[in-house]
């Protein structure tokens, strides 16, 4: 069975003991949690009510992701700004969909 959810503003397709990282979520590794806002559910081109079904997933890790560095920059006005960002990263295993 798979299921489409919304966390952090994105959504993603999960199924049971696949691994995603989203955006926070509040927790330490080793905690399980559920994801709510399920938008669509199915298995094998039937779909699911997805007010019945729920997502639960277990935490992996708190992480960084890749820096993302931004530069500006104005020709000829010497004018040169660099900056980075690291986002906060949750890796999740999801152990179930029912």
């Amino acid at each position: 069975m798979f299921a489409i959810v919304r966390t952090g503003g994105k959504q993603y397709r999960v199924a049971a003991g696949d691994k995603i990282a989203v955006e926070k979520l509040a927790g330490e590794a080793g905690e399980t949690i559920t994801l709510g806002d399920i938008l669509l559910a199915g298995e094998e081109g039937a779909l699911a009510d997805p007010a019945k079904v729920t997502v639960s997933a277990e935490i992996i890790a708190q992480a960084k992701s890749e820096k993302v560095v931004v530069f500006k920059k104005r020709r000829r006005h010497n004018y040169r700004r660099k900056n980075g960002h690291r986002q906060q990263l949750t890796l999740l295993r999801i152990l179930s969909v029912a």
